[in-house]
């Protein structure tokens, strides 16, 4: 809008104060510098007001002069981009990792967040992404996180998110190798208890009608 109001030479009474004559100045050229201020600034107001949406402009139509219609514009973005930066400083500050989900994905929400204060025109430094991410990872990942704490060199985000989908990679690894032996001990433990309960068959010599306690008053065959 203020592209367009410059190349129309109407940009100036967004800022100017109204022209009114002084007291006893009644003469034509006077007038005429009022009267051709005044029409000025009533199309730069216009073009304002329909630039905006039917909703703002019903709110905004009562600003007489274009400098007041701009200032109140003005003031009503300005409060919402201040309350836009807190909303997303507040998520980046809350923003916690969890060990159920996936750490990866977890930095790319996190990225989004980073992604949106930058728009905000908050700017971060790399290392301080780095720091933050680090910081946020999960209570599982403690001694990986210790680990990249005390490292000298520094690390840019995308060589960190290399470093963590190697490591998550790792781990889930070892969890789908490690989950089928926990499987396989549990049933030999089972299996050795089940044994372990179960009575030994009697062998023929000791059963009660075996060959030892006949009466030896009893021919066999």
């Amino acid at each position: 809008m203020l592209f367009y109001l410059t190349t129309l030479n109407l940009a100036r009474f967004l800022s100017e104060e109204v022209h009114t004559l002084k007291e006893g100045e009644q003469n034509a050229e006077s007038v005429s510098a009022v009267e051709a201020w005044n029409h000025s600034d009533f199309l730069c107001r216009n073009y304002v007001l329909n630039g905006l949406a039917d909703a703002l402009y019903n709110v905004f139509f009562e600003k007489k002069t274009a400098k007041e219609l701009w200032e109140s514009l003005d003031r009503k973005y300005k409060t919402e981009d201040a309350g836009a930066k807190k909303f997303f400083v507040g998520r980046f500050l809350d923003f916690k990792m969890q060990d159920s989900k996936p750490v990866i994905s977890q930095v790319q929400e996190l990225q989004l967040i980073l992604h949106d204060i930058h728009a905000e025109g908050m700017t971060l430094s790399e290392s301080f992404q780095v720091a933050a991410i680090i910081e946020k990872l999960p209570p599982a990942w403690k001694d990986f996180k210790n680990y990249l704490k005390h490292k000298r060199k520094e690390m840019n985000v995308e060589e960190l998110i290399v470093r963590l989908r190697i490591e998550e990679d790792n781990r889930n690894s070892e969890r789908r190798l490690f989950t089928p032996n926990v499987a396989k001990a549990n049933v030999v433990e089972h299996g050795d208890k089940y044994n372990a309960k179960r009575k030994p068959r009697s062998s023929g010599k000791d059963s009660k009608f075996g060959a030892k306690n006949i009466p030896h008053h009893i021919e066999l065959g």
